[in-house]
């Protein structure tokens, strides 16, 4: 099995496409690199940086003689660049995503590249930035990180191995797990946090004082709400894709904050307590673990 890349196309040229072009580039296992998108000025600096050797407004034309395309957009922008890229697509052309929700992108896999799905792997890297664009793209950016494959009934074998490894020497720890393990998962540790750091923020500023609360507002107002400033059309997509598992959490978020509501109207101090502590011990071990991986 060869790990080196011909010819590499990103449907995206941001982060996440970037920096795992970067990170092939420097282990000198890939030729060139063609990145496509509708923005001119981002595709040029994607030149500019190296991090791209071509641009292409076009998907079809730039995915021919592809033997590895990256589709790293919005989930929601995916179907339509399948559908453009299934007719010229070379038959042992590697296809792989990097969306957040993986069972409507699978969906998305059988709907239009119903005759390629032994070349299609569906991915997540779990490596996430406040930065977007292919000036945020870096070298280095999976190293420990983790990424993780979701591969269908009919994918090859040999076609996971070699996305597999590929992924490694970008330095990441590779995954595999069902499309319904996966959405249910980061529905309940990425998806419902954003959503609630939104919810937050919104009625935050539907107080009459919110300009002095935000004048007034410092390290642990900065902590929980950093990811409320994330992309609005990412996740639109993602919590519509990613719908009945987001709900089953919100729906047990809801549970836990009328249950906090009733010990403060009851003055429950003794429940109150058992509260915060129970939640306060299980982040605190969660943090020690993290950092023994580190």
């Amino acid at each position: 099995m060869t790990t080196m890349v011909r010819k590499l196309v990103l449907l995206g040229t941001g982060l996440i496409g970037g920096s795992f072009a970067l990170a092939l580039k420097r282990m000198r296992q890939v030729e060139h690199v063609v990145g496509v998108g509708r923005n001119m000025a981002n595709l040029e600096r994607a030149l500019d940086l190296g991090v791209i050797d071509s641009a292409s407004h076009d998907a079809a034309s730039a995915v021919q003689d592809a033997d590895l395309v990256l589709i790293a957009t919005p989930v929601g922008q995916m179907g339509p660049l399948m559908q453009a890229i299934a007719p010229r697509l070379a038959p042992d052309c590697l296809v792989t995503d990097a969306g957040s929700t993986k069972g409507d992108v699978v969906a998305l896999f059988r709907q239009y590249l119903n005759d390629h799905l032994a070349q299609c792997v569906p991915g997540h890297p779990i490596a996430g930035s406040d930065l977007s664009g292919a000036a945020a793209a870096r070298y280095g950016l999976y190293e420990g990180r983790r990424v993780v494959l979701t591969p269908l009934p009919e994918t090859a074998p040999e076609a996971v191995a070699r996305l597999e490894a590929l992924w490694r020497l970008c330095g990441a720890e590779v995954y595999r797990m069902a499309p319904a393990q996966h959405d249910s998962i980061f529905a309940a540790v990425s998806h419902v946090p954003h959503l609630l750091a939104f919810s937050y923020m919104n009625a935050l500023l539907e107080r009459q004082n919110v300009a002095n609360c935000l004048d007034f507002a410092a390290t642990g107002f900065r902590d929980f709400t950093r990811i409320a400033g994330s992309h609005p059309d990412m996740w639109r997509d993602i919590a519509l894709a990613n719908n009945r598992p987001i709900l089953d959490d919100l729906r047990a978020n809801v549970a836990q904050l009328q249950a906090l509501i009733a010990m403060i109207e009851q003055g429950d101090a003794d429940a109150l307590t058992g509260f915060i502590e129970r939640a306060s011990r299980a982040r605190t071990a969660w943090e020690a673990r993290d950092k023994e991986k580190q």
